[in-house]
């Protein structure tokens, strides 16, 4: 195996030669208007209603992605003031006890799902290929895809409202409240169901942003010169590939559990509503970094061109991002300070709150240093930056308080937990994704702003917020607990609310006229100069607004920055143009930066809005209660799944791409280490996760939870010890067929690898099947219940890898797999090991249960 590793490796290292920068020589100048018109034939979306359903290109999808996070931002605001206005008075008749319940959870809902998140991923979708010096992101269709599952999704769950069937079991759904016995009706279903389609998103954004980062930059740009934003996008990427997996998790638990009473969540069988709450907070508190990490890397990249000076203390901040994106994971439990957890963990944990206090503070002082040795120009994005400056450190003064265990017991769900994560959410994110889009809205309309109303705007959200949320904590330090609409019997609570609410109405005006000033600028906003901020970065070396192609050639050793406009638009960095007709894009090794090969993306399809249609018919189904059908669902995802794989691979070999004088790269059919290998490597991080959080609670509730041990199984050990051993057999058969399918594609015997690991993971599946038949009741027991999520963990898997298997087989009959081209081998082969590492874990559990 040693030998057939280092064969692959070395085939690699010659398809992809490795390119220094002082080899990359300027191509020769062309007219910028044939390359303009040459390259936006290629890349340009389809007009009308026919674009909507097949653009990919990630200036449109990030642009849809904002657009839609801002629509749900007003509706979650409009909420925000039917809450305000039930709090006006003590005895508010606005909202019955029931509505107000679904519009607070709603509220929370959809400024977390559908308006945070999103919005963060639009950014990253439309900024990170300007500011890297690319032509698109890495999977052009994957975004398009988690834009459609967004859109459906976030639909679904604001719709309900309209119906009377809006989630009502607050934002973070508790068990036991949110289980079938409490809840009887869809509502908890529509926030289960909506969330996790939604986060469908989440996770292809999380893939598509670490990808592009990691391997779309420009040439020879290494990741110790990246731009902030860079970095700070690649922290939020891989805290979503770990962060959302448990949510995830505990999302699908629940819905089993309401669907098929499988007990993960209830105390009398073994379960404990403490799961739900573990699981729910190893994604809730990196949220809120998840939500940060982007806003301060508009920060980094808007204070030091606003201040006519560089940032300060790169690797310093770089440090600070690195610092969160670890310390992030160790804090969830100061959620649950009033559970009754032990008092080493107590410690342990608020210790790790004020701890990251750390990081944070690194970040703020860079940043005021960096203003204090320019020459800070107060243009509208500083007024936010300021308003950020004076929200989000207050809101960090208030975290280190809750982090204190006897603070804490006393502020504990009251209005003053709600006043700091206001401060935080709308200091840490909002004020600077407005100045984000004051600072790049020329770049995106190519317009000017009208003077006045942005500054009336700042300072109607800036006083109407303080104004609000300011007084909630005095609010919530007299006692006013949260989630309560009338308080007959606390007078004392009236004042503070009616001021409150009267403020609340100011900030609402406040965004409305935001609204209308970037509606105007869009409509009749001057025409902008080039680069009018004077700014360096790569985004602002390309006209205004940014064409569908982003650069006319790529930049380069020699097309460093924003100073390079002409040379780039004339064709002298590198691929200029789109000689082939293909929308191609230059592939770099992770660290160094080193152009490794040429990537051809794909091109206008209606795949992504079909797969997420039939994604979409299953939790549709799941939603109605059609619970036997759901799999015709599945069925036709997997139909369209297909599909994508049928235009990815080619049955021929390609010379390779004219990437500057002297440098030829291969195409990335006839490359190992693709986009598509490296993002299989961040899937099957996420995949990790989830599969870890499925451990947690395995251990967590055979250790905490009562009425455990469990009952006696019914299984015959030694036939499911024969049974898991040949399971495994199969699957490592599979395995290692793959492996002899790559080393060998150029060989006649091809095809028995093909078919073998084929028949194989066919094989394997079948047993797991059996092992599945032969497990007790899930429904009896939590321990029975775990058992059968762990093993249908391993079968949707081995679905997965049987459908690489076909690829990869009819890959082989098709002549898509030579000596040059692998096909989908690779990724199967991936798959195939988690799968088999997976399982063994999955079946080893299983049999330690019953011999134990």
């Amino acid at each position: 195996m040693t030998d057939a590793t280092t064969t692959l490796e070395q085939d690699d290292a010659r398809a992809q030669p490795s390119v220094k920068a002082a080899d990359i020589a300027a191509n020769p100048p062309q007219r910028a208007l044939r390359l303009h018109r040459e390259l936006d034939e290629v890349w340009s979306d389809l007009p009308g209603w026919r674009g909507f359903f097949t653009s990919v290109n990630h200036g449109t999808i990030g642009l849809r992605f904002m657009a839609t996070a801002f629509v749900f931002f007003a509706i979650g605001g409009v909420l925000a003031m039917l809450i305000r206005a039930q709090l006006a008075t003590r005895n508010g008749v606005f909202l019955d006890n029931d509505l107000y319940s679904q519009i607070f959870t709603m509220h929370g809902s959809i400024m977390m799902f559908l308006f945070a998140i999103p919005l963060l991923e639009g950014l990253a979708l439309w900024l990170l290929p300007k500011i890297l010096g690319a032509r698109d992101m890495a999977f052009p269709r994957l975004s398009a895809l988690g834009y459609f599952c967004y859109l459906f999704g976030g639909t679904v769950i604001v719709l309900s409202l309209l119906f009377g069937a809006a989630p009502d079991g607050g934002w973070f759904m508790y068990v036991p409240l949110t289980d079938k016995t409490y809840s009887p009706g869809v509502n908890a279903d529509v926030w289960l169901l909506g969330v996790t389609f939604v986060e469908i998103s989440a996770m292809a954004a999380a893939v598509e942003i670490t990808v592009t980062i990691l391997r779309c930059r420009a040439a020879n740009m290494p990741l110790t010169r990246m731009p902030l934003m860079g970095w700070y996008l690649l922290g939020t990427s891989v805290m979503m590939l770990v962060g959302f997996p448990p949510l995830i998790l505990g999302s699908i638990l629940l819905e089993v559990q309401r669907a098929f009473d499988w007990p993960f969540f209830d105390v009398g069988r073994g379960g404990s509503p403490m799961l739900w709450q573990h699981l729910f907070w190893l994604f809730g508190h990196p949220e809120v970094y998840i939500i940060f990490l982007p806003a301060a890397g508009a920060l980094s990249t808007i204070i030091p061109v606003l201040s006519r000076t560089k940032i300060l203390g790169y690797g310093a901040l770089v440090a600070a991002v690195i610092g969160l994106v670890f310390l992030s994971f160790g804090l969830w439990v100061h959620h649950m300070f009033t559970v009754g957890i032990p008092h080493m963990a107590l410690a342990f944990f608020s210790a790790a709150s004020a701890l990251v206090a750390v990081p944070t503070a690194v970040q703020i002082f860079a940043w005021i240093g960096t203003m204090w040795e320019g020459r800070v120009q107060f243009r509208l994005p500083m007024l936010y930056i300021m308003g950020f400056f004076a929200t989000f450190v207050m809101g960090g003064l208030t975290g280190v308080m809750l982090a204190m265990v006897p603070f804490n017991w006393q502020a504990h769900d009251t209005h003053f937990v709600v006043a700091h994560l206001h401060y935080v959410l709308i200091g840490g994110f909002v004020f600077p994704m407005l100045a984000a889009v004051a600072y790049w809205m020329p770049l995106i309309c190519g317009r000017w702003r009208v003077r006045g109303l942005g500054e009336a705007a700042f300072w109607l959200i800036f006083i109407g917020f303080h104004g609000t949320f300011f007084i909630m904590h005095l609010t919530g330090l007299v006692g006013m607990p949260r989630r309560v609409g009338v308080y007959p019997d606390n007078p004392e609570w009236e004042w503070l609310n009616l001021i409150s609410s009267i403020f609340g109405m100011i900030q609402s005006a406040g965004f409305a006229l935001f609204a209308f000033d970037v509606i105007m600028q869009w409509m009749f906003g001057r025409r902008s100069w080039r680069n009018p901020w004077q700014a360096p970065t790569l985004e602002w070396a390309m006209p205004l607004p940014a064409p569908s192609y982003n650069f006319a050639s790529l930049p380069g050793p020699r097309q460093p920055d924003a100073g390079s406009i002409l040379p780039l638009a004339r064709g002298e960095g590198l691929l200029p143009g789109a000689p082939r007709g293909w929308r191609e894009t230059v592939v770099v090794e992770p660290g160094t930066g080193r152009p490794q090969h040429v990537a051809v993306l794909a091109s206008n399809t209606a795949l992504p809005v079909a797969t997420s249609a039939a994604i979409g018919s299953f939790f549709a189904m799941m939603l109605a209660g059609f619970y036997w059908v759901a799999p015709l669902g599945i069925l036709a995802t997997l139909i369209v799944a297909w599909k994508w794989g049928a235009i990815m691979g080619t049955d021929r070999d390609h010379p390779p791409a004219d990437v500057a004088p002297g440098i030829r790269l291969p195409l990335h059919w006839q490359v190992r280490n693709t986009l598509a290998y490296t993002g299989a490597v961040a899937l099957l991080v996420a995949d990790a996760t989830l599969f870890a959080s499925l451990l947690f609670g395995v251990g967590f509730l055979a250790v905490v939870a009562p009425n455990w041990p469990a009952p006696e199984s019914g299984i015959a050990t030694w036939p499911m010890l024969a049974v898991s051993l040949g399971a495994l057999a199969a699957m490592a058969l599979g395995t290692v067929a793959s492996r002899l399918a790559e080393q060998r594609r150029a060989d006649p015997s091809l095809r028995v690898w093909t078919r073998l690991g084929l028949i194989s993971t066919g094989a394997g599946l079948v047993l797991l099947g059996v092992i599945g038949v032969w497990l007790d009741d899930p429904t009896r027991h939590a321990r029975d219940a775990l058992r059968g999520a762990t093993l249908g963990f391993a079968v949707v898997h081995g679905v997965i890898a049987l459908m690489l298997a076909l690829r990869a087989d009819l890959d082989a009959r098709t002549g898509r797999i030579s000596a040059e081209r692998r096909g989908a081998v690779p990724v199967w082969q991936l798959f195939q090991l988690f799968w088999l590492g997976t399982s063994a874990v999955s079946l080893a559990l299983i049999l330690v249960q019953e011999v134990l």
